[in-house]
């Protein structure tokens, strides 16, 4: 049975790449555990997110919060280029205020249940310009070259929010999907800590037991099960971060005993909950 890796490690509040693969390749259903921003520069790319497909177009900006399971599918072998940025979530609330909030855009990309937004003609020429100015920062090399970075990571961000909030950009829908599987995973993400079996899904969406393991698993790269272990196991990880006792933690995802919790979150995490709390702490 197949099993979605947390691909990429963060050690640094944020990341940046500039990525150019000049031969087709195959991306497997991965997830992080933290943001991702991709920014498309060249590729016929469809890029495909927790069940929603988007074809994309030059200099489309893709957004993947923590946890979402995601590949790019590449359609032809046009050279598929682009800009990754992995981002802390830890770092960008340090950026909440009572005025502004870096991670707006995230949460309007939720609201509005899209993962892409396109520039909108002219209006978006600041965020265009920071844009640059941030990918040129990858092969800076002059005095204090990783606050540059920082600085012009942090104006990419006020741009892009800015952006989004004065239509500079719009969030473009999905091209392809299943609404059926999209109205479960939805109920999913809302009942994540409850019972939940194939046998209820499939009574309360009046779907095939079979219709629904391999339609889910076609839209998503997941198993029902896996889906629910994974996520399940990403918010051990935050409520554990929160200061949460383990043990509550453990009964408060949907894992019926503690063992079983334990051996899990070490294989996907690579430390005992226990140590993440001590890591915590020191």
């Amino acid at each position: 049975m197949p099993e979605y890796k947390k691909v990429g490690y963060l050690t640094s509040s944020f990341k940046l790449f500039h990525l150019k693969d000049q031969n087709k390749k195959d991306f497997s259903y991965h997830y992080h555990d933290f943001h991702k921003i991709l920014i498309l520069l060249n590729g016929d790319i469809t890029y495909c997110i927790e069940g929603h497909s988007y074809q994309l177009a030059p200099n489309d900006i893709v957004l993947v919060h923590a946890g979402e399971v995601h590949r790019p599918i590449i359609q032809s072998e046009s050279p598929y280029e682009r800009i990754i940025i992995y981002i802390s979530p830890d770092y960008l609330k340090k950026y909440e205020k009572s005025d502004f909030d870096l991670s707006h855009c995230l949460s309007q990309a939720a609201t509005e249940q899209s993962h892409v937004l396109r520039f909108q003609g002219s209006r978006a020429a600041k965020l265009k310009t920071a844009i640059q100015a941030l990918d040129q920062s990858v092969n800076d090399k002059d005095f204090a070259a990783s606050l540059h970075q920082e600085i012009l990571f942090l104006e990419f961000m006020i741009q892009l929010n800015r952006a989004a909030m004065h239509d500079g950009i719009e969030f473009i829908n999905d091209t392809a999907s299943d609404e059926k599987i999209i109205t479960v995973l939805n109920y999913l993400s809302e009942h994540l800590t409850e019972d939940i079996s194939i046998d209820k899904l499939s009574a309360r969406f009046f779907l095939s037991r079979s219709y629904l393991m391999h339609t889910f698993k076609d839209q998503t790269g997941y198993t029902i099960g896996n889906y629910l272990s994974t996520k399940r196991l990403l918010l051990a990880k935050d409520l554990i971060s929160e200061g949460m006792p383990i043990t509550e933690v453990c009964y408060a995802c949907g894992f019926k005993n503690y063992s079983t919790f334990s051996r899990a979150y070490k294989k996907s995490f690579g430390e005992a909950p226990r140590d993440s709390l001590q890591n915590l702490k020191s």
